[in-house]
């Protein structure tokens, strides 16, 4: 397996050295917009310390993540209105995995309205931070002071 890289994005992005549109935080993890969603309110959530993915993260990392992650999913599916959730991780390329720290994708989901292609197209900034306000408030997250 490859080493983790410490300048990947999401990287960067826990450091501060990259901006998102951060939706959630505590002292374990860290959950933002996807500035490429295949669907309305697509966040990721992220652990902050280094992993390439589920293959080599440390497991003391993973019940901090996937409480995060469930954080999340009841926030976006009340905050959209939404029929249920998809929660997802890749692992490596043939997976499917293009950023090399391991994320999971909690986008809500709605019958009848398939997923948005992952084209590469980035999102309108407006539209994410809107989005991003509205799952804030459903969750009470007022910023993370840690």
């Amino acid at each position: 397996m490859t080493a983790y890289d410490p300048n990947n994005i999401f990287a960067k992005i826990i450091r501060g050295v990259l901006p998102c549109e951060r939706v959630y935080e505590d002292q374990h993890t860290l959950a933002f917009m996807d500035i490429m969603p295949q669907g309305d309110g697509h966040v990721l959530v992220v652990p902050k310390s280094a992993a390439r993915n589920m293959l080599d993260v440390d497991p003391a990392a993973l019940g901090p993540l996937m409480t995060s992650v469930q954080k999340l999913a009841k926030g976006v599916k009340a905050a959209f209105d939404a029929d249920g959730v998809a929660v997802m991780q890749f692992n490596e390329s043939a997976s499917g995995q293009t950023v090399f720290h391991i994320h999971m994708h909690v986008i809500p989901r709605w019958e009848g309205v398939p997923l948005r292609g992952h084209t590469g197209a980035m999102a309108d900034p407006d539209l994410l931070k809107s989005q991003a306000e509205k799952i804030r408030k459903t969750i009470g997250f007022n910023g993370w002071t840690g």
